[in-house]
């Protein structure tokens, strides 16, 4: 099948043009053909009848075989340019012909002539050639009671009256080789005609088609235009056609996405302006609380409070301090969706920056932590937003995972990689495509642990934010694996030195 819109509308135009030349082709060429026959049949029937009513007068009845002979010579010699064959027959006897080349008379033309009585006529096919064979009772002009004993001059062509026939039955057949022409030179023209009027139809195809698409080539361009974001785009709908109702419906659908996406962006400005609020006037009272959990927690430390209440207040520190970095989350998810996120970057090298992390949180020494470092891996990033995310996935994985957490660093092309593995159940297939997002809980009913629920987000953002991904999947052996990709960062080529 033809590809594209326009093609098939062409293609179906000109199916549709060629059926309807030919059905009117067909129906013409039928009614001239059958025009030509029977003008051929009608001309054939009355030149024979003015023959016989010519020479039959002058027959001797009965007639003898020589009489039938010599009546069928005269009918071929007055026949002319239209060649007749003829014979005759006398009361059902076998044709006689004058000439022995003559064709032979179909039975079925013998057997309807003598049944009705009446001029018949037949098509036959003669050495390849179309014949039209033709049969003619002769009649007696007037009537008399002994047919046999009439004299020639009141026998004539008549056949109107079966009692008054006389036995004489005449045949004749000439090639129909000029209606065949006639009829050839029709087919020839219609074949000639075809390839003209296709080409004509042509036109106004490419002219409908033109049409058709043009409205939905505006569709198109305005569909692409929606989806690139321009939600103002309307297109002008012209006519009361299905297509200019198909535009309108296409301006509402716009109007309404439009409507309903600024106001999507309002609920989301709002909803951020909110949460940045919220966490920015939370910070002064938190600071406030955690300067006096921090005098609690000496006072609990020295052993002056009582049992309960040291209890008591270091449960409100930890608390207090989940609140504060539930808050400082906030604070960055804010940034990143105001786009207003800082980034310092620094040549370094990923291995420095992994065993920093480890350093910094104690985890250098820590039987349960592994680092894999084998080759050099330089990067330009924000060493304290690359710390962010390491730390958020090795204290992900002692977490939920079960040691020994492996931290590997390697170079591949031009990417520097950092894949943090452990040996716990992995993550559930259903939860891998969520992990990455903001408050995300594998399972609803209870909190996946302690801290705000933001840190894979906050991890996941400093990724982008470099250029680089963060991903992912279930290990084959078992435990998950967070693998961090940052660009790398080749030292520049050694300049040769120059001439001494």
């Amino acid at each position: 099948m033809p590809r594209g819109l326009r093609v098939r509308l062409v293609v179906a135009f000109l199916l549709a043009a060629a059926f309807g030349a030919l059905l009117t082709a067909g129906f013409t060429f039928d009614r001239a053909r059958g025009a030509i026959l029977d003008r051929a049949e009608e001309t054939a029937v009355a030149d024979l009848r003015i023959q016989l009513d010519s020479l039959a007068p002058d027959l001797d009845f009965p007639p003898d075989a020589e009489d039938l002979r010599g009546l069928t010579r005269q009918i071929d010699q007055a026949g002319g340019a239209r060649g007749w064959h003829s014979a005759a027959s006398y009361r059902g006897g076998e044709p006689v012909s004058a000439f022995a080349d003559a064709p032979p008379v179909p039975d079925e033309l013998r057997e309807t002539v003598q049944d009705t009585g009446r001029a018949v006529h037949q098509r036959i096919e003669h050495d390849g050639r179309p014949w039209l064979a033709l049969g003619m009772p002769v009649a007696y002009a007037e009537e008399s009671a002994d047919k046999d004993d009439q004299s020639a001059d009141k026998a004539g062509a008549k056949g109107n009256d079966s009692d008054a026939l006389t036995g004489l039955t005449v045949y004749a057949s000439f090639p129909l080789d000029d209606d065949a022409a006639d009829i050839d030179a029709l087919v020839t023209a219609a074949q000639a005609g075809a390839v003209p009027a296709l080409a004509l139809a042509l036109v106004p195809a490419l002219f409908a088609a033109r049409s058709v698409l043009r409205p939905v080539r505006r569709l198109r361009l305005g569909a692409e235009r929606i989806a690139a974001g321009e939600l103002d785009t309307r297109l002008a709908a012209q006519g009361h056609d299905e297509l200019a109702d198909l535009t309108r419906s296409f301006n509402t659908m716009a109007e309404t996405l439009e409507r309903d996406a600024a106001e999507l962006r309002r609920l989301e400005s709002g909803a951020r302006r909110f949460a940045a609020d919220v966490a920015h006037e939370l910070r002064t009272p938190l600071a406030a609380m955690a300067a006096v959990t921090e005098v609690l927690d000496e006072d609990a430390a020295s052993g002056v409070l009582p049992v309960d209440t040291e209890d008591a207040v270091r449960l409100i520190s930890e608390e207090v301090r989940t609140l504060a970095r539930m808050v400082e989350d906030l604070m960055e998810v804010s940034r990143f969706d105001a786009k207003a996120a800082p980034v310092h970057r620094e040549d370094v090298d990923l291995r420095t920056l992994v065993v920093k992390t480890l350093q910094l949180r104690g985890w250098a020494h820590d039987e349960r932590v592994r680092a894999v470092l084998p080759e050099r891996a330089p990067v330009r990033v924000d060493p304290r937003r690359v710390d962010v995310v390491l730390g958020n996935l090795v204290a992900n994985a002692l977490h939920h995972g079960r040691p020994p957490v492996t931290v590997a660093v390697r170079a591949h092309r031009d990417r520097a990689e950092v894949t943090v593995s452990d040996r716990g159940p992995g993550i559930p297939d259903d939860a891998l495509p969520y992990v990455f997002e903001r408050f995300y809980k594998a399972d609803a009913a209870r909190p996946r642990s302690g801290g705000s629920g933001l840190g894979l987000a906050i991890a996941h953002e400093n990724a982008t934010l470099h250029g680089g991904t963060l991903t992912a999947a279930n290990h084959p052996a078992g435990g998950a694996v967070f693998t961090l990709t940052l660009p790398l960062v080749r030292p520049p080529a050694a300049s040769s030195p120059g001439p001494t």
